[in-house]
């Protein structure tokens, strides 16, 4: 469901950020609908979350809030859906692999890392079978997509370890994110909803508010809780496999014979890097063995 639901929103915001709203418009109804529908689930009487809970849904919200959000639509500017929807998602597992093992010294295995250099080698067909076919893409845009990648990896890393459950993750994240956006949006008069036509408001209200910060946030931290950051992180990589297909009805994005190839190598990363890493022999399991 989450896979879903994120190959659908690089398509879906990037419908909008191209036609009359803005990157504004995404953030405000993504967060400003999510705040509404979640916000019950923390401040009602007798589920009031503890300071420390809160001071870890303001750091969820940088890493995977409004300037994560921003950051992809920027990218989404900068470059075509299938795009940002290979190097965001893609690169998402192979970092947070990389910073499970280096900061918390987690072991990833043979298999793993075999799954994170064939999602790397996959991702790096599709950039450039997109650059022969659509010309190169904007270097800016694969610098906001992979920053925010790292985002995403290092948001899987801390939410697993802090004890928040998923529906109160989701809920901290679009809180936080609505308090500290929503004013600023306002302010300085950045809606363009005017403009726009009352069929994509509904669209963008239902996909960025509903399916967004409703469902796949919720449902992507569930995985994180029963996978694992490391598993529920490969299969996000297959984002792109779904992103592209809907891109071809929906945007005319048809993709070539190259990204076919490298979309099933993605896949094959994904299977690899799902696996849990083996566990070292203990002395019992050698016992009865030749020397």
């Amino acid at each position: 469901m989450t896979v879903s639901i994120f190959a659908g929103w690089f398509v879906v915001t990037r419908f909008s950020v191209t036609r009359e709203l803005t990157i504004w418009d995404i953030t405000a109804l993504r967060f400003g609908i999510g705040a509404v529908l979640l916000a019950p689930t923390v401040l009602r009487r007798g589920q009031r979350l503890p300071p420390a809970a809160w001071r870890d849904g303001f750091l969820f919200m940088l890493l995977w809030g409004v300037p994560f959000v921003l950051l992809v639509a920027m990218g989404l500017r900068l470059t075509t859906a299938s795009q940002a929807a290979s190097i965001t998602p893609t690169l998402m597992p192979a970092f947070a692999g990389l910073f499970a093992w280096t900061f918390l010294r987690e072991r990833q295995g043979r298999a793993r890392w075999l799954g994170y250099g064939a999602i790397v080698c996959g991702l790096a067909g599709l950039v450039t079978a997109a650059a022969i076919s659509h010309g190169a893409p904007d270097p800016a845009g694969l610098v906001v997509l992979a920053a925010a990648s790292a985002m995403w990896a290092v948001y899987t890393i801390i939410f697993r370890r802090s004890g928040v459950t998923p529906i109160q993750a989701a809920a901290l994240i679009c809180v936080w994110s609505a308090v500290t956006f929503l004013p600023f949006y306002v302010l300085l008069g950045l809606s363009r909803f005017g403009v726009a036509s009352l069929g994509e408001i509904a669209l963008q209200a239902l996909y960025q508010g509903v399916l967004m910060s409703g469902v796949a946030i919720v449902t992507f931290n569930r995985s994180v809780a029963l996978l694992g950051s490391g598993a529920a992180s490969a299969i996000i990589a297959l984002v792109p496999c779904v992103a592209t297909l809907l891109a071809i009805p929906i945007l005319g994005e048809v993709p070539t014979a190259l990204e076919g190839a490298a979309i099933a190598v993605i896949v094959a990363g994904v299977l690899l890097a799902s696996k849990p890493p083996s566990l070292p022999a203990t002395p019992s399991s050698k016992k009865g063995r030749r020397p």
